[in-house]
């Protein structure tokens, strides 16, 4: 039996109206792989916290605010459903139609319902993934720096006809190979739910500021736990893996890798919880493997985002924004 059947018994046959204390725990290390920008008001987001929960010093950190997380996975997944023609950009296609964070939302594909929306007095739905800010592993004079942005005329020169341009802007980047240690949780999900969240944190590969041309990130799963209430907070794990590396804090990610597990392993062993699963070394690379063939074969996906479908908007009629209202 696949690690993806073995699991299935695990989740809801459909969404549930009121949370059943069914949680999925995404545990991730965030890795930059490029130059992202995280930042409001022109400068990188910080905040000074304690080292570690042992080593009581106190340093500044880059924080990587929550929607700066979920709101590129979100398009990632809007995309999938585009590609499938489960939903579409068109206004004219009132059956498919779905606009982000508009009166245009469908209130009813796995974006709206998983993810959730809020839109006035048109309804709204609570988001069935949470996340919370994220904060670097290494301290903010590490992990970031700044560079300065030249606009050349066409030429590819920054003089023309006698003008002369001079830097047009400077901003402080997220250097390369900075880790973001990041719990993610699905709350109450259904089988093809969990394939659909777990796939656009995979599929995600930017964020951030200026997606188009940098902020490219990697999301090393960690493990996955399936349990009874939420777990550990995203700082208290940077704080734990912290401590763990000592004076590492700049190892291999596969090295990271490998504490993160303890770590984890560690702390939800003091968490108030029951677990019904931990996935974690061979399994998890079986898990991954197994949803990597999956988003592989287009038969195979359709089939299973089309059921998802199915299920939010099921959901969407029974429970949600398109509930018909009985007779007064």
């Amino acid at each position: 039996m696949s690690i993806l059947d073995s699991l299935k018994s695990q989740f809801q046959p459909a969404f549930p109206r009121l949370a059943s204390g069914k949680y999925v725990h995404f545990i991730l290390l965030r890795h930059s792989q490029s130059f992202p920008v995280f930042q409001t008001d022109g400068i990188l987001n910080t905040a000074r916290t304690q080292a570690g929960l042992v080593n009581r010093d106190y340093i500044s950190r880059l924080v990587m605010f929550k929607r700066k997380q979920t709101t590129p996975e979100r398009l990632t997944g809007r995309e999938l459903l585009r590609s499938l023609d489960l939903t579409s950009a068109d206004s004219d296609d009132k059956q498919k139609h779905c606009e982000y964070n508009g009166e245009g939302s469908c209130k009813k594909c796995p974006d709206c319902i998983i993810y959730g929306f809020a839109i006035g007095d048109s309804g709204s739905e609570r988001s069935k993934v949470y996340s919370d800010s994220t904060f670097s592993l290494s301290s903010y004079e590490q992990s970031h720096r700044s560079f300065t942005f030249n606009a050349p005329f066409e030429g590819g020169t920054m003089s023309e006809g006698g003008e002369m341009r001079s830097a047009i802007n400077e901003l402080d980047h997220v250097l390369p190979e900075v880790t973001f240690p990041s719990v993610e949780t699905l709350r109450d999900p259904t089988y093809q739910g969990f394939i659909y969240v777990l796939g656009n944190l995979l599929r995600t590969r930017r964020y951030g500021a200026q997606e188009s041309r940098t902020g490219t990130m990697k999301n090393y799963l960690v493990g996955v736990v399936l349990c009874d209430g939420e777990i550990f907070s995203n700082l208290h794990f940077t704080q734990a893996l912290y401590d763990s590396l000592k004076e590492n804090i700049n190892a291999p990610i596969s090295e990271m890798q490998v504490k993160a597990r303890e770590v984890m392993s560690t702390l939800l062993n003091d968490e108030p919880v029951r677990k019904s699963q931990v996935i974690l070394g061979a399994e998890l690379a079986e898990l991954l493997n197994e949803v990597g063939s999956l988003y592989q074969d287009e038969a195979q996906l359709l089939s299973m985002m089309t059921t998802l479908y199915q299920q939010t908007q099921t959901y969407a009629e029974t429970y949600g924004a398109l509930k018909k209202k009985g007779k007064k």
